[in-house]
């Protein structure tokens, strides 16, 4: 990976970590979710991985059709994207499922 396409990624990384430290706005309502909920965010990740590997999947297939206009670092590059969002993803449902079990295992 070119320092470029390194660059872009930590853009992109550091651009979703501004977005998730941005204040959300109070609920209103028990229960009622915000725009900015976490849950939004983690299943706009999780769309945003698919997107990824989609993407991914598409250059590689066209790159084995012969198509000319794909090339072997496009397929790599893709390829490594996707799996670096979808390690990362799976980072945080580690992380949440830690905190949760150590929040279950609290003394009441």
């Amino acid at each position: 990976m070119s320092d470029l396409q390194i660059n872009a990624v930590l853009g992109q990384i550091r651009a979703l970590r501004a977005q998730m430290e941005q204040p959300t706005a109070p609920v209103s309502a028990p229960g009622e979710a915000t725009q900015n909920s976490f849950g939004a965010v983690l299943g706009d990740l999780v769309k945003q991985v698919n997107e990824a590997q989609g993407a991914s999947k598409d250059l590689s297939t066209r790159f084995e059709q012969g198509d000319e206009r794909v090339s072997l670092a496009q397929v790599m590059v893709s390829g490594q994207k996707a799996s670096l969002s979808f390690q990362a993803v799976v980072q945080v449902r580690n992380k949440l499922l830690a905190a949760y079990q150590d929040v279950m295992n609290m003394p009441v």
